[in-house]
């Protein structure tokens, strides 16, 4: 190997040398941290779970629900409660109490089973609503309840099993459903003008006043 060659591989081994110094101390110097947010925004599109996300739908009245509940809709639905109740007049209790005539009746106070504590100190009576709000969630409704039953999450399964047990031994009337909540009112006052009105009223009536803008 001659001496310009020496000079030339010396010259590519310095250039590379310089370049990947020069690398190195880039990176110490600007420091690459992650940004807040990955990406790019793009215009009109909403985050989930931002601000602009419509609110939950409020719950329906169990009223409004038993006008259309079906007691054989409701007695396949208490299949799934079969293991620990029945609903026969005079019928043993199980896991759980015998739940015959339940609609209307004392909070637990059938004879011969040994309720939690939170059940008896909840008291009251089993009404269609109060039934509802167990059926949705035994252990919200009585925090303590020996119930292990993770609860009904349909309301139309609530329903219809409601409807079912108020067909064995209860048989109290349905509750009316609730009214429909009245709407806004539009009528506008007399003598009240808004600035559209005002505007269009002074509007001069030529050939082009009933074009729309552009």
């Amino acid at each position: 190997m001659n001496f310009r060659t020496n000079v030339i591989l010396g010259w590519v081994l310095a250039v590379l040398f310089v370049g990947l110094g020069l690398s190195m101390a880039g990176k110490l110097y600007f420091k690459q941290g992650r940004p807040e947010k990955m990406g790019y925004p793009i215009e009109g599109v909403v985050e989930e779970g931002a601000g602009g996300g419509a609110a939950a739908a409020p719950a329906v009245p169990i009223e409004t629900l038993m006008a259309s509940a079906e007691v054989t809709k409701g007695e396949a639905v208490f299949k799934k409660c079969a293991s620990c109740h029945n609903a026969q007049s005079g019928g043993a209790n199980g896991i759980g109490p015998n739940l015959y005539g339940i609609v209307g009746h004392q909070v637990a106070a059938h004879p011969g089973f040994a309720y939690s504590d939170a059940l008896k100190a909840k008291g009251g009576t089993w009404t269609f609503a109060a039934l509802n709000e167990w059926l949705t969630n035994p252990r919200k409704y009585a925090e303590g309840t020996k119930m292990s039953f993770a609860g009904l999450t349909n309301p139309e399964d609530r329903a219809n099993v409601i409807a079912y047990l108020n067909a064995q031994g209860s048989n109290l009337p349905i509750p009316a459903a609730a009214p429909a909540a009245p709407g806004p009112d539009t009528t506008q006052a007399p003598g009240d003008t808004t600035a559209a009105d005002a505007g269009n009223a002074a509007t001069p009536a030529d050939g082009n006043s009933a074009a729309p803008a552009k």
